[in-house]
């Protein structure tokens, strides 16, 4: 399923839950592992120095520091490195979300793994920020492949998950979503709960709609599903179609704690531009925030077809 994957990390604490998704992952699919770190982005022109990633201080990459770098990413994870079969450890002086989306395209990356953040937060505090990082929001706008967020713990991830849950619009970047879950709930042998959030609010901007009319359009939604996607899975039964009225994101959430979710899969942005120029929706950016499961943004059918 995933034969190369790439995890970029800051070998700091805010990346522990997603350093346990990644090891994992490459346990159950025998993956070869990269663990990536970027060290620092150069403080000015060609200057010497470099402003660290994680401390925000000037540092001078020299051999020493980048000996010192690795050392602690071994010290960091030493326990998951010692049962690891094939783990490459890199680290890079350069700009984070450049530099990751460099090496995955170099070494054809299937799967990258990363956090919703580079900076430890209480996540549910009032502080915790409204947007997620920008590193993972670059990343995940360009990136070739399912980029896997995660914001809290994962205790199941993928050895025992048995739900996904998979947010689509219709979209062409949703259709990329939904190929995805797809194919990882056949190899995994999972279910798949397919979701559509209807959003009547731009559609009665300042009037409430009559029940009668939202019934018909919730119907109309399921049938359309079932022409899109569920056309698709012919040889695939183990999945159900459900559609409700309401803010996307909130619904999203909601249907995913109803369904016991292990998995949200999601179209990075939905709009119908070019993926280069789109922005990380806003629902995308929600869900990443609030869901107690891991979630994964698809913008490309390139890994996933």
């Amino acid at each position: 399923m995933f034969e190369k994957i790439l995890f970029a990390t800051t070998a700091s604490a805010s990346c522990d839950d997603a350093a346990h998704v990644a090891f994992d992952l490459a346990k159950k699919y025998n993956s070869k592992l990269f663990l990536f770190h970027v060290m620092g982005i150069p403080s000015r022109g060609y200057s010497p120095y470099v402003t660290d990633v994680r401390t925000g201080q000037e540092v001078q990459p020299d051999k020493d520091y980048g000996e010192w770098v690795r050392d602690e990413m071994k010290n960091t994870y030493a326990k998951q490195l010692a049962e690891a079969k094939d783990c490459v450890m890199e680290s890079v002086v350069g700009v984070p979300h450049t530099e990751i989306l460099r090496l995955a395209r170099k070494e054809d990356i299937d799967l990258i793994v990363m956090g919703a953040h580079t900076r430890q937060d209480e996540v549910g505090a009032t502080r915790f920020r409204s947007i997620v990082g920008s590193t993972m929001q670059q990343v995940a706008k360009s990136a070739r492949c399912p980029v896997l967020i995660i914001s809290r713990p994962c205790t199941t991830c993928f050895w025992y998950f048995s739900n996904i849950v998979v947010g689509v619009d219709f979209s062409k970047a949703s259709y990329s979503a939904f190929l995805f879950a797809y194919k990882l709930a056949k190899e995994i042998g999972c279910k798949i709960h397919l979701f559509h959030a209807l959003d009547l609010s731009s559609i009665y901007a300042g009037k409430t709609p009559e029940q009668s009319e939202i019934e018909e359009k919730i119907k109309a939604a399921k049938q359309k599903m079932k022409n899109v996607y569920g056309a698709k899975m012919q040889d695939f039964d183990n999945y159900d179609i459900e559609v409700c009225e309401g803010i996307p994101y909130v619904e999203i959430l909601k249907f995913a704690r109803q369904r016991n979710g292990d998995l949200i899969i999601m179209a990075h942005h939905t709009k119908e531009i070019d993926p280069e120029k789109a922005l990380l929706g806003s629902t995308v950016e929600q869900v990443v925030l609030r869901s107690t499961c891991p979630v994964a943004s698809v913008n490309r059918p390139d890994k996933v077809e």
